[in-house]
């Protein structure tokens, strides 16, 4: 069996890749033996997930460590507000607030091959580099920020990554992505400027989500994350 050395929650575990499975797990997690002998399970049918990272299959699941702390980059409690305050449960009206296992559903989903969801990770790269979610794509919210940003920025994402067309002037989000976006937690303003700033230009609110928890809750979870 080919052994992946993945680094999450500060410590290195060698996980086990299965033999004969999908590059995406079920709905109700593994189901191999591994999988299922894990002390610290997701949820008391799903021991792992499996999700797609750059190409290659990542296995999440939670620090089997019991005795194992939060990264002490998100240890702290207090950061000065304006503007790291508390972010309201709803970013904005019709916008899903979701949670860590609606998370691995849509992650389940884009492994699977669905392209018309985008994970996005909206931090600046330095934080992106102490780790992110498995299957998150990064685009930095100073890039997207609607109203601020290089507008050709804004644009080329938009049209190259997001689905969006620009014709006469105006949006066309017929065919646009649905956007699960998160940043650092409950206290992070990266992704909901960014969600509020498409809202104003026209993007469909059901076809945005937002992770309000970020990686604060996901790494408080011990939950597995990738470089």
């Amino acid at each position: 069996m080919k052994k992946n050395l993945l680094k999450f929650s500060g410590l290195t575990f060698a996980l086990v890749a299965m033999l004969g499975m999908s590059g995406c797990a079920s709905t109700g997690g593994n189901t191999n033996t591994a999988a299922k002998s894990l002390e610290v399970g997701i949820a008391a049918d799903i021991p792992s997930v499996d999700v797609m990272h750059n190409g290659q299959k990542v296995t999440i699941q939670r620090n089997q460590n019991t005795d194992n702390n939060i990264n002490p980059a998100f240890a702290k409690t207090s950061r000065k507000c304006p503007p790291f305050c508390i972010q309201p449960g709803e970013v904005a009206a019709g916008v899903k607030t979701i949670g860590e296992l609606e998370m691995l559903q849509y992650l389940q989903k884009v492994s699977a091959g669905d392209k018309s969801i985008v994970v996005v990770d909206s931090r600046t790269p330095d934080w992106v580099a102490k780790g992110t979610i498995p299957g998150a794509v990064n685009i930095p919210w100073d890039k997207l920020n609607i109203g601020k940003s290089d507008p050709i920025t804004v644009q080329d994402i938009l049209e190259k990554q997001l689905g969006a067309k620009q014709q006469d002037g105006f949006w066309d989000f017929s065919n646009a992505k649905t956007l699960v976006m998160f940043c650092n937690g409950h206290w992070c303003g990266q992704s909901p400027t960014n969600i509020k700033g498409l809202l104003r230009i026209g993007y469909p609110a059901h076809k945005l989500v937002w992770y309000r928890g970020g990686m604060q809750e996901w790494e408080t979870l011990g939950l597995t994350t990738v470089k």
